[in-house]
């Protein structure tokens, strides 16, 4: 149905082979009847403006931005969609990761990508949030002192023979 009819009455007349809608004893709508496959479609032409754009987006377009970032983007913006039961729900937190990752450099966007997955922070506020704050460089100066502890009990790789 065009969004306009959104809670409107209608009068429905479905055959074995189509589906007609009525509104006010005038056709507004006819589609053909699915039996097997997906249940559910949406013609563009009855969707409002601002959501037809959003038809042009898909997983595969997200994951090349991402790819052409880095590895730890690609898996940020895969993991996004596979939290939510259909990809297309992740697509606004994925835009919204692409608006915060144009102003950083490649490095940090990796780093923060990295960080996020791992604690698995993969909503909008989130993400903005390891950026605001620099949690992901943070755990990256944490990490780096552990490995690199110097104390006189610590015998280091020539001990072991």
């Amino acid at each position: 149905m065009p969004h306009a009819l959104i809670r409107a009455q209608v009068d429905v007349r479905s055959t074995t082979r189509t589906v007609e809608v009525f509104h006010r004893g005038q056709r507004i709508a006819c589609h053909e009847r699915r039996h097997g496959g997906p249940r559910h479609g949406t013609d563009p032409d009855h969707m409002p403006s601002a959501h037809r754009r959003y038809d042009e987006w898909t997983p595969e377009r997200f994951q090349r931005w991402a790819r052409a970032i880095g590895p730890n983007t690609e898996g940020l913006i895969l993991a996004i969609m596979a939290n939510r039961p259909h990809p297309e729900q992740g697509f606004r937190t994925c835009l919204g990761v692409m608006r915060l990752f144009r102003g950083l450099d490649g490095t940090r966007a990796e780093s923060v990508a990295s960080y996020a997955t791992s604690i698995g922070a993969l909503v909008y506020r989130s993400i903005a949030a390891i950026i605001a704050t620099k949690r992901d460089q943070a755990a990256t100066a944490t990490a780096e002192t552990l490995f690199t502890l110097q104390h006189r009990n610590v015998r280091g790789s020539g001990y072991f023979h």
